[in-house]
């Protein structure tokens, strides 16, 4: 079972949805706190929530407020950052990219990509972290190939 899930977590990576930062989170990862990562992702998960609602609700004004815009995305891009999400990561960058420029479509078109990244590494997240309970504690946190 910790070879399947060991296969799992290379696939998010090899899929470029994870980068070195999850590894460093694991590695804090121990006895005292053996759901420390999956701990970490969910209140990013759940504290989120927030900032795509406010940034929702700011694509929805005119004209558009894109320094607002830009500081919403500055803090969803920093705590995506935080566990290693990194196609979120990237997806937040070319929104703020577009905000500099001033191009609301730009603004619009990505934050829909972005939404689409944000699902689907929740679920396949919840996948892997299902998978790692039902596999048990791993001995050490290993860096991808």
């Amino acid at each position: 079972m910790q070879k399947q899930l060991a296969k799992m977590k290379q696939s998010l990576f090899d899929q470029g949805y994870l980068d070195e930062q999850f590894i460093q989170l694991e590695e804090l990862q121990d006895d005292a706190n053996p759901n420390f990562v999956e701990e970490v992702v969910t209140l990013y998960y759940r504290d989120s929530v927030r900032l795509v609602q406010n940034i929702e609700q700011a694509l929805e004004k005119n004209p558009l407020d894109f320094a607002k815009l830009d500081s919403y995305m500055h803090q969803f891009k920093g705590s995506s950052s935080s566990f290693g999400a990194k196609k979120v990561k990237t997806e937040c960058t070319q929104f703020r990219d577009h905000c500099r420029a001033g191009n609301a479509d730009g603004c619009k078109r990505t934050f829909q990509e972005l939404k689409k990244e944000y699902a689907t590494l929740k679920k396949k997240l919840e996948v892997y972290f299902q998978f790692a309970r039902q596999a048990g504690p791993v001995e050490k946190a290993c860096r991808p190939k």
